[in-house]
């Protein structure tokens, strides 16, 4: 009985020392507004890829290097990208990068940086 006392008092201790022990500035989200401005000249773009495909891995390092922002899709972990990817894309390869959204959406099977560009200006007309 006085062992189980001690734990739970213990615990109460841990938890009441973590919850005191809050910095005393908040915590600041490290998003540079100048580059979320920037971001804001692009339209949605969403890839679709694999880990282990080397064009794959080629979109995301230009995409990163040029500052565009993306949202990648892993259809081998992620079932609904799949389906999407099948279905709606027609498409079993990778990467397929998608430019907007509803019924303005661009769609690149492929990748090289000069069709990106291409694809990207046709989707900016198509906002």
């Amino acid at each position: 009985m006085t062992r189980r006392f001690l734990l739970i008092a213990a615990g109460v201790l841990l938890v009441a020392s973590i919850s005191c022990a809050a910095p005393d500035q908040p915590h600041q989200s490290t998003l540079d507004p100048a580059r979320a401005e920037a971001a804001k000249k692009y339209p949605r773009i969403v890839l679709y890829s694999v880990a282990w495909c080397p064009h794959c891995r080629e979109v995301k390092e230009y995409l990163t290097k040029n500052e565009i922002p993306f949202i990648n899709r892993d259809v081998e972990v992620d079932t609904i990208a799949m389906e999407e990817l099948t279905g709606k894309y027609g498409s079993t390869g990778v990467p397929v990068i998608v430019f907007g959204s509803g019924n303005n959406e661009v769609v690149l099977r492929g990748f090289t940086p000069e069709l990106f560009q291409e694809y990207l200006k046709k989707a900016k007309v198509n906002k």
